[in-house]
């Protein structure tokens, strides 16, 4: 018979051997400061210890939301995903507000759906319903608002 209960695994970092488990976790990636803290936690004995020691290694540049959003945001631009989507994806890394509007700012929305739709459907504008409703969807799957949609679908590459 099998133990229902999950079996917790001991929590045995302090100190030093903490400190050098964070460095390893930051050298494979990075990490938010809510993802980093969450993760040390698994394992270390204080809590407390770990918020100390995440603040120290984000004042030494070691770990930083501000690059984690640029590269989620890249990341996610790159995958061809939308305003809305991004903003959820960066909302999940447990970011600030503040750091999340900045980075979203930057992006030209009209010129990534329009790139995107160019890529999936070509340059031509449709005028048949179905065809253009099909666009939509596909767009707005994809995260972009219904205003950035309707410029981009109707958007001649003379516009560029």
């Amino acid at each position: 018979m099998f133990n229902s209960e999950k079996i917790e695994k001991p929590k045995t970092l302090t100190g030093a051997r903490l400190r050098s488990y964070a460095f390893a976790l930051l050298t494979r990636r990075d990490y938010s400061k809510a993802d980093l803290e969450a993760k040390l936690n698994q394992y270390a004995i204080n809590p407390e210890e770990v918020a100390n020691l995440v603040d120290e290694l984000a004042q030494q540049n070691y770990q930083s939301d501000q690059r984690v959003a640029e590269l989620t945001l890249a990341s996610q631009l790159k995958k061809g995903k939308g305003l809305q989507r991004i903003k959820q994806a960066l909302k999940a890394k447990q970011l600030d507000t503040e750091l999340i509007t900045e980075e979203l700012s930057e992006v030209d929305w009209l010129d990534q759906a329009y790139q995107l739709k160019i890529k999936k459907f070509g340059i031509d504008v449709e005028t048949d319903p179905k065809l253009k409703a099909r666009q939509i969807r596909f767009l707005q799957y994809r995260g972009f608002d219904m205003g950035i949609i309707m410029k981009a679908i109707a958007r001649t590459s003379d516009e560029e």
